[in-house]
């Protein structure tokens, strides 16, 4: 059999697109409600990998005409500080949605400062109203990377339904919520995790596999079933750089489409993350919204 090359999922470009039409629209909407929307990024301790996420989200936000508002804070900050500050936050008008950078110090609770945002502000979906929106399959505000991934997904029409996907991975971040959206596609989904048997038996099965490990070199191509789509959602900083937890090279010659990493999920996570704040923005303000498509 010859081997095939699968096609690039370019989530960087595609994310440049959907930056392109926020800038245009908001250019447009911002002067008449009399103020641009705004993201609140609250950064708790001096970790280099949340430096770089935390970087990149403030640069995209201007990008597009979204105002930043928090800021970096010390490790030492306590429980009780940071939900008095989400709480100012949550009362300012001019804040549109709240994202606490993960992962916080050891001694901070994340479950219930991401409980504190309140839920029309909670830009990264991970409030217990917003989980269960998605649960029941009601509008609401998506976690931001599976919503991504959806996202591309739809731009390159991979059809979704009937097919057998399978999610490496089971964290409330990412693989659980992206196991949902792929349900409500009609996929019949299957989760994978650390304790499942024969990882690479069920892989093959999958017509759509998606990692979301942080596992350098988890997925290989004796895993993938010829023609499948795989999405690499991990992300594990090396010496060379970061790359994802599959083989790509490997993986590239049995797979019909592929995400790179970097270039393919990140890029659509930091996309996702402000069209929830502009959607937050749009629903504040009653806004008539179109469909960003990228």
């Amino acid at each position: 059999m010859t081997p095939m090359t699968a096609q690039i999922l370019d989530g960087k470009t595609l994310a440049q697109r959907l930056k392109g039409q926020l800038q245009t629209w908001l250019a447009e909407v911002s002067p008449q409600v009399g103020r641009p929307p705004g993201l609140a990024v609250i950064w708790v301790g001096d970790n280099p990998a949340s430096a770089a996420y935390v970087g990149q989200k403030q640069k995209s936000c201007a990008q597009v005409g979204i105002t930043s508002f928090g800021g970096q804070f010390p490790a030492h900050t306590s429980q009780g500080e940071l939900a008095h500050l989400i709480q100012q936050f949550n009362q300012d008008e001019r804040v549109d949605g709240i994202l606490v950078q993960l992962p916080l110090p050891a001694d901070l609770d994340s479950t219930k400062l991401l409980h504190t945002i309140t839920p029309d502000k909670d830009v990264d979906g991970l409030h217990l109203v917003n989980l269960g929106k998605l649960l029941r399959g009601e509008p609401g505000l998506q976690s931001c990377t599976p919503a991504g991934v959806m996202r591309l997904l739809g731009h390159y029409q991979i059809p979704l339904a009937g097919k057998q996907a399978v999610v490496v991975g089971r964290s409330i971040l990412v693989g659980k919520p992206l196991g949902l959206l792929l349900l409500a596609s009609d996929a019949t989904v299957t989760f994978a995790h650390s304790r499942t048997p024969d990882l690479a038996g069920l892989t093959r099965q999958a017509d759509i596999l998606i990692s979301a490990v942080g596992r350098q070199g988890l997925i290989t191509p004796q895993m993938v079933k010829p023609g499948a789509v795989v999405v690499d959602v991990g992300i594990n900083r090396t010496p060379a750089g970061l790359v994802g937890d599959v083989d790509f090279v490997g993986v590239q010659a049995v797979a019909s489409y592929l995400t790179p990493v970097p270039g393919g999920v990140g890029a659509m996570t930091v996309a996702q993350l402000l069209l929830n704040t502009v959607q937050s923005y749009g629903q504040r303000h009653e806004l008539v919204m179109p469909q960003f498509s990228g």
